[in-house]
């Protein structure tokens, strides 16, 4: 069931699988909307409700026109579906939400799987020769040039077209620029993971742009009990690369939770 879900000075389009199993929240990277679930959906909603959403500027939600956070527009859609609590599956950007509201509402997150993930409060988590490099192509109005470095940097592991990688990485460009003015940073999470007190798994890519890879290393480190596994092979499009593994563990972190 897909729908428009009215978020602070906004909407969002989420969809709701329905069902009665503990709700999985999917979370979309940055490079990508919440049609990058596609190849996992099915598996995980034979056992659970899944919601997934599309952030402002991605998919079918309408770009940011005021200022907005990640994470009290995950909160709007929970309200929304009227879900108390639930499994967060977040990838990158994703996991910046997911682990911003596990730190300020611990009572509403049942479990976090979290892909490639970033985190607010870590330092170097994008080297600043990439930035450079997306602000000179940005300004020269050149989105084949972005697509094509976003793939170099996230998608290591594409080989010939990568179809399915660069449509998600075109589709998601625009929302890159129309959100920049508006989204306002969670506060920082790096030097609060000690805190989390929820069942998490951390999944990171081995072909991964090498700073994410690190920051993955040390948020795995810092989280207690976090589960980390390493996915040789793979690069930052974790679903896309691998689903069956990637479904198969969520489903094992969310194991015998209600």
């Amino acid at each position: 069931m897909g729908l428009m879900v009215s978020v602070k000075d906004g909407e969002v389009w989420a969809d709701d699988s329905g069902g009665d199993g503990l709700p999985l929240v999917l979370l979309h990277p940055g490079i990508g909307d919440s049609t990058v679930w596609d190849p996992v959906v099915p598996r995980l909603a034979r056992r659970h409700r899944v919601i997934r959403y599309d952030v402002r500027g991605y998919g079918r939600s309408p770009a940011a026109t005021a200022p907005y956070s990640l994470v009290e527009d995950l909160v709007a859609v929970l309200d929304r579906f009227e879900v108390e609590r639930a499994a967060l599956v977040g990838s990158s950007m994703g996991g910046v939400a997911a682990v911003s509201l596990a730190l300020g509402h611990p009572e509403r997150v049942a479990a976090l799987a979290l892909l490639c993930p970033g985190v607010t409060g870590y330092p170097g988590l994008t080297s600043p020769e990439l930035m450079t490099e997306i602000e000179r192509l940005a300004e020269a109005g050149d989105t084949d040039g972005l697509v094509a470095l976003a793939l170099r940097t996230w998608a290591a592991a594409g080989t010939g077209d990568d179809a399915e990688a660069a449509a998600q990485v075109r589709a998601a460009v625009p929302a890159w620029f129309t959100n920049y003015p508006h989204q306002v940073p969670d506060p920082p999470s790096f030097d609060r993971l000690g805190e989390l007190d929820t069942p998490c798994l951390l999944v990171l890519g081995e072909l991964d742009q090498p700073e994410v890879v690190r920051c993955n290393e040390e948020m795995a480190a810092r989280i207690p009990g976090c589960r980390l596994v390493r996915l040789p092979g793979c690069d930052h499009l974790l679903m896309l690369r691998d689903p069956e593994t990637v479904a198969g563990l969520v489903l094992e972190v969310c194991d015998g939770l209600r």
